[in-house]
């Protein structure tokens, strides 16, 4: 009985070892998007981004593998669903971004692309803040701000946004309003899952505190 226990919260603690993991990629591609914008000569880089984004993707089954086999999971397992699908939500965005970048033969680095980016690193590190802080919930305030910081980058994101797009429809390039509205609006989409994340976030620490 004692080893099948053992069993039980070895398991638990690779869970969240494996969505920490997963938190720290979201990071390491939202700093590889800045890279992106401030070079984008450097064509190796639109390869790492879509590298970080398939390690996301095996990390993303791996949870749902073992949650599959896991009976006791050390948070409700469709929270721990949640989480990890939104975290590959954000990742998947900024991969996106990176193949619109490399498809649309963007050579200069749009107006506001690279603040945008910045914010998105802000908020990335948010999320693997709150994830590394679930297995032991001391400060339940302290993870509610982190999700309202969260909350305050997605809106800083909202306002360069607009900026940018209300800029671009000043211009009389149609194919580059198309190719550039577009790149704006999945950096937008990416900073929102962001968002998604911390909410699934605030949600656990009031269920359990």
């Amino acid at each position: 009985m004692g080893q099948w226990l053992s069993w039980i919260k070895s398991n638990e603690k690779e869970l969240l070892t494996i969505l920490d993991n997963l938190a720290k990629k979201a990071v390491e591609t939202s700093e590889a998007i800045v890279v992106l914008f401030s070079d984008l000569s450097d064509t190796k880089q639109h390869q790492k981004i879509h590298r970080l984004e398939t390690e996301a993707d095996v990390l993303t089954r791996d949870i749902f593998s073992e949650l599959n086999k896991t009976f006791i999971t050390p948070l409700d397992r469709e929270d721990m669903q949640r989480i990890a699908s939104k975290i590959d939500d954000v990742i998947d965005f900024m991969d996106g971004i990176a193949a619109r970048v490399y498809s649309y033969q963007i050579t200069t680095p749009p107006p506001y692309c690279e603040k945008i980016a910045q914010e998105l690193v802000k908020a990335t590190k948010e999320v693997e803040y709150m994830i590394s802080k679930l297995q032991r919930i001391k400060n339940p305030q302290d993870m509610i701000d982190h999700c309202r910081n969260t909350s305050d980058i997605e809106h800083v994101v909202d306002e360069l946004y607009r900026e940018a797009i209300k800029e671009l429809f000043q211009t009389n390039d149609a194919i580059k309003i198309i190719k550039l509205k577009d790149i704006y609006e999945t950096m937008e989409t990416a900073s929102d899952r962001c968002v998604d994340v911390a909410d699934v976030i605030e949600d656990i620490v009031l269920k359990y505190t």
